[in-house]
């Protein structure tokens, strides 16, 4: 069993050196690292290319449109996604393996907490698996991949490909692929276990943004697919 990772970028050139660093320091190695630039102006590239990955590049300007042109390309039947301002682990592939060995699964994903704020990093463990339950009584039981955490098969992205939204603003990309998976019969794990940090930049930077129109798209995904 082998595992493509895919990091999407948009001028990442400070967060992506912390991210790439954590993915090659796994305890069982990646099968292949692919960065996937998504028109940046900055070193981004060449920062993913001295650590060795296999940079790709998506002219659509979008988290979706870097997301599928990265899980096309992935070479292996595992396809682990994480944004670039994620540090992952270092048994996060030793986890991803031993979940798809040991689980009749077709995605798996987990929690994330925010590890460059002091005040949500002391918190690290019991919001992050909180708010994954709460969220689930909205998504009335059915589980979801969390995008910095995302793993799927490369058999049921070929599933699910042509049915995912493209358009960024009408849906959460992450939630709007779990419910095409669930759409096609497609399992999806929860590893409480398989934990990762993030920035909370967006929070800092857009908390309107964060608080307001991340919930209203959560509204317009489950919307979206009830079509």
């Amino acid at each position: 069993m082998k595992v493509s990772v895919v990091v999407p970028a948009f001028n990442e050139e400070k967060y992506i050196g912390k991210c790439l660093t954590s993915i090659f320091r796994q305890e069982v190695p990646a099968d292949e690292v692919i960065v996937v630039n998504n028109n940046s102006s900055d070193e981004t590239e060449s920062i993913a290319r001295s650590f060795g990955a296999r940079v790709i590049r998506e002219k659509v300007q979008g988290m979706t449109p870097a997301r599928n042109r990265g899980f096309n390309s992935a070479k292996y039947e595992i396809i682990a996604r994480c944004d670039s301002d994620t540090v992952v682990p270092e048994n996060w592939i030793k986890i991803i393996k031993n979940d798809f060995r040991k689980g009749n699964i077709d995605a798996l994903t987990g929690p994330i907490f925010f590890n460059d704020s002091e005040i949500l990093k002391s918190t690290k463990t019991i919001p992050a698996d909180l708010a994954y339950k709460s969220f689930r009584l909205i998504a009335r039981g059915r589980k979801y991949l969390i995008g910095p955490n995302m793993i799927i098969t490369k058999k049921i992205w070929d599933q699910v490909k042509n049915l995912v939204e493209m358009d960024d603003k009408k849906v959460h990309e992450d939630i709007d692929l779990s419910l095409k998976i669930a759409k096609v019969g497609g399992r999806i794990k929860y590893d409480q276990s398989l934990i990762v940090g993030m920035s909370a930049r967006r929070i800092k930077k857009h908390p309107q943004s964060f608080f307001l129109e991340y919930p209203v798209r959560i509204v317009k995904t489950f919307m979206a697919n009830k079509k």
